[in-house]
């Protein structure tokens, strides 16, 4: 796995080495072409058309992460719509660097926490309208996994990190990485987020022991 940073100079190198050593600077007409799935291409919003490259660079598996000079919720939400899987200030202490990329490689989703606040606040919101509606919520959500990839996506939607449902599943991280992949596609989600968004009210009457 690779770390890009994609810019319009490279002025900032020595400061994001200091986060990831083998990291590589680049401009955009250069590493298209070399991304591979599961790298991580941090994407400066300096960079002419980088919202549209967001879609480019997900198309070939990589995981983007946005760098902004001035974060912005509304751009940080764009961002997300478009693909990314973070949003974060281009200087960025390089130990907050590290922590993103942890959380973004863990199929996690990495925003400023006003914005967290403000998106789960709305969430929940949202979440208890429908349920003081009365609607009847379809599990059929759930039918269409297997019976390991259920455990992993309530575990999942209930708060457990990978390294949770792995031992309370007896399975490894790796296995549950691998699970939430499968689980993204058929339920075609992007990411836990959004995962957790549209099984929630679902969970709240599925047992512990589905």
């Amino acid at each position: 796995m690779k770390h890009w940073f994609i810019t319009t100079d490279g002025s900032l190198k020595a400061r994001w080495k200091n986060a990831f050593p083998e990291m590589v600077a680049s401009k955009p007409d250069v590493f298209i072409g070399k991304a591979q799935p599961n790298d991580v291409v941090w994407l400066s919003t300096t960079v002419d058309g980088w919202s549209e490259l967001i879609g480019a660079v997900t198309a070939k598996g990589a995981i983007v992460v946005v760098l902004s000079y001035s974060p912005d919720d509304r751009e940080a939400l764009r961002s997300l719509d478009l693909g990314a899987r973070g949003y974060v200030h281009t200087l960025a202490a390089p130990e907050v660097l590290k922590q993103v990329a942890l959380v973004v490689t863990n199929q996690g989703v990495w925003v400023g926490q006003e914005l967290l606040a403000k998106v789960l606040g709305g969430t929940f919101k949202a979440l208890q309208q429908r349920a003081e509606g009365g609607g009847a919520f379809n599990t059929a959500e759930l039918g269409s996994l297997t019976d390991r990839e259920r455990g992993v996506a309530l575990a999942v939607v209930r708060g457990a990190t990978n390294k949770e449902v792995a031992r309370q599943l007896d399975i490894t991280e790796r296995t549950v990485k691998a699970h939430l992949s499968a689980i993204f596609k058929k339920l075609a989600v992007r990411d836990r987020l959004q995962l957790i968004l549209k099984l929630a009210p679902i969970v709240e009457r599925v047992p512990e022991r589905f």
